[in-house]
């Protein structure tokens, strides 16, 4: 199967045929008090009502006659190649910032007799000092005393986020340079996956973006309005630099000729575009009360040679009705317009919906006034459970990466 094949997202509503997930697993275990802030998490999950609503999801999506693939399949599929295991343990081992080169080898060697399934476990859910047998820690100080970070490589707690490593546009993946090192490991995977899996690239290295550049982008601040025009949120997360970068890539091979930039406020209760701003319909969006107003907005368009054309716009409606070439756009209120309600929704991620056809959405049921607004609007709400997904910060959204969809 070809990436052109198989890769095709050209819009955020068209029905969703094939998604990438991560069911929490035994990383969320390792997570503590004193590493939530590191981690980006508020909260500790119960691991087992995490994976029941996690299946829920995914059944959801399963009904909707959605393939559901999952992260740790893929990764445990390209690690069954002998060369590939080898080439992405060395890789790993390299980046955990061990200097002991005596050490790294023996972690190496310790990872590389597993087989494929417990190596993508490691890789994901991390490896512990005391993960490692008696014999590669004889005679070494970290056996006897706690170090401050008692990892080896660190566990991956967010990447049940699975939107934000990767975001496919058109029949091409991005995979993002992600903004805090507590996450960066998320996107070395899935470039592996690219690199490797046929579902993917067949060795082809031909993303938007690439992991290990300098500027952040991540997949919560991309939207993918038409096969034209793609937003991108200019976000406490991604970078200017980055938003040229891959802007300059899509003018110059792919379809799309527009890229809207919607700059929002720089801090964690914003953290991308999507848990302030998502699309629902061919003409409707949901918004968090007082973005639009707050929101500054540019259209980027190729300019002459190199130099991209970037032209301030006066609205985020205005500028969504002609990218979408529409006589009018509705942005429908979370919460109902009400500004503390909105307010406490948004905290759970009440504008983060994940659309799997027009006007068919997928948000959390404790969100009941965003929700109620939304069918008001025309628009049919599936409800699933979230109190321990919530815990991380996002929503149905977040928690998925599309990668084929129907055209409009």
């Amino acid at each position: 199967m070809s990436t052109t094949d198989f890769l095709s997202v050209h819009s955020e509503i068209g029905k969703l045929r094939s998604v990438l997930l991560h069911r929490p697993g035994r990383e969320l275990e390792r997570l503590t008090p004193a590493y939530l802030e590191e981690m980006l998490f508020d909260d500790i999950p119960w691991l087992k009502r995490i994976q029941y609503e996690h299946d829920q999801f995914a059944s959801v999506l399963l009904g909707q006659g959605t393939e559901v693939l999952y992260f740790s399949d893929l990764l445990a599929d390209i690690l069954k190649d002998s060369g590939v295991k080898r080439e992405m343990t060395v890789d790993i081992v390299a980046r955990t910032g061990i200097n002991n080169p005596d050490l790294a080898a023996e972690i190496t060697a310790f990872m590389e007799q597993k087989n494929a399934q417990v190596l993508a476990e490691i890789f994901i859910a991390g490896l512990s000092i005391s993960d490692l047998p008696g014999r590669y820690n004889e005679g070494r100080l970290s056996s006897y005393i706690q170090e401050a970070f008692p990892f080896y490589i660190s566990p991956l707690i967010n990447l049940y986020f699975t939107r934000d490593p990767g975001a496919v546009i058109g029949n091409r993946l991005s995979v993002n340079s992600m903004k805090r090192e507590a996450r960066r490991r998320e996107s070395l995977l899935l470039y592996y996956i690219h690199r490797y899996h046929e579902y993917f690239s067949n060795g082809r290295d031909d993303t938007w973006y690439h992991y290990n550049e300098s500027a952040s982008i991540e997949g919560g601040d991309i939207l993918v309005l038409s096969g034209s025009a793609v937003v991108i949120g200019c976000s406490v997360r991604t970078s200017t630099d980055a938003i040229e970068r891959i802007s300059e890539r899509l003018f110059k091979n792919s379809g799309i000729k527009e890229v809207l930039v919607v700059q929002i406020p720089f801090t964690r209760a914003y953290m991308h575009l999507d848990t302030v701003f998502t699309m629902v319909d061919y003409d409707k969006f949901t918004i968090f009360p007082g973005i639009e107003k707050n929101a500054k907005v540019f259209s980027l368009t190729p300019g002459t040679g190199k130099a991209l054309r970037i032209t301030p716009c006066e609205s985020l409606s205005g500028a969504l009705k002609k990218s979408l070439n529409l006589p009018t756009v509705k942005l429908i209120p979370s919460g109902g317009g009400d500004v503390v309600t909105a307010a406490r929704e948004q905290w759970n991620d009440s504008t983060n919906t994940l659309a799997v056809a027009p006007g068919v959405v997928i948000t959390y049921e404790r969100n009941a006034v965003s929700n109620r607004t939304l069918r008001e609007n025309g628009i049919d709400v599936i409800e699933i459970e979230g109190s321990e997904l919530v815990r991380g910060r996002g929503g149905p959204r977040c928690m998925s990466m599309p990668l084929n969809r129907d055209p409009l």
